[in-house]
């Protein structure tokens, strides 16, 4: 039989390694794989609608600006969750010791492991806090760059909004995705067992969230033949028509 310390010796490394492997993984499905994601899906999903909106930006331009001012609300909303638990885990840490645990939790109970519990979760917070800032400053930017007429910088233009906007929504999701990581974390204070179950449990559900159905890949792969022709066609004439 292990003893109780031996436990987050073994099942924290190993619920670790079940989330790292599965951000792994999915990361090599974008770069090899990108219609088996949802991520890469909707990153074409935000070029086209900017190709859209630049097409006419004196017609959609208010529509645009709106748009994307809701995504900044949404990540301030975050960034304000983030830093707003950090300031608490901090007074929480500063202001108590590491309290007894129950006869329900196994695993290590030194004050040195309750601190590196506490920091742990710090530091998810901590990033989904920057990588929310980050998003907001590239939203802000696109919401300057998405009104200027597209005959202008023609289609390269949009090209280079479109990456600041899906390296907006990128950043936005690895904020998210800290908020995720916090929850086995954080769980870990009660004990190794909860963490590592938690950690099994996100990646399963994280699974499912991530990648799409055939009828999905399917469907948006019909929008975007259909969506990227009519598109070309529309910045060409605007061109020509210059």
């Amino acid at each position: 039989m292990w003893k109780e310390e031996s436990l987050d010796l073994v099942l924290v490394p190993t619920g670790l390694a079940v989330m790292v492997a599965y951000h792994v993984w999915l990361g090599y499905a974008i770069l090899r794989r990108p219609k088996l994601t949802v991520i890469s899906l909707n990153a074409e999903s935000r070029r086209q609608w900017v190709f859209s909106m630049m097409t006419d930006p004196m017609k959609n331009g208010v529509l645009a600006v709106q748009t994307i001012r809701n995504n900044i609300m949404a990540s301030t909303l975050l960034a304000t969750t983030a830093i707003t638990l950090c300031s608490i885990i901090g007074v929480f840490v500063s202001n108590s010791s590491a309290s007894k645990s129950t006869s329900l939790v196994y695993g290590n109970k030194s004050p040195l492991l309750a601190s590196i519990k506490n920091f742990t979760i710090l530091i998810c917070f901590l990033m989904a806090f920057l990588c929310n800032v980050q998003s907001i400053r590239y939203y802000a930017h696109v919401s300057f760059l998405v009104t200027v007429p597209v005959s202008r910088g023609k289609k390269e233009h949009c090209e280079y909004v479109s990456r600041n906007l899906n390296r907006a929504s990128y950043f936005w999701s690895l904020g998210l995705r800290s908020f995720y990581f916090s929850f086995p974390l954080f769980l870990w204070t009660f004990g190794p067992i909860p963490m590592f179950v938690c950690c099994c449990m996100m990646s399963s559900i994280l699974y499912f969230l991530d990648t799409t159905t055939s009828f999905t890949r399917q469907l948006h792969s019909q929008s975007f033949r259909e969506t990227a022709d009519s598109m070309d066609g529309e910045i060409e004439s605007a061109v020509h028509a210059l």
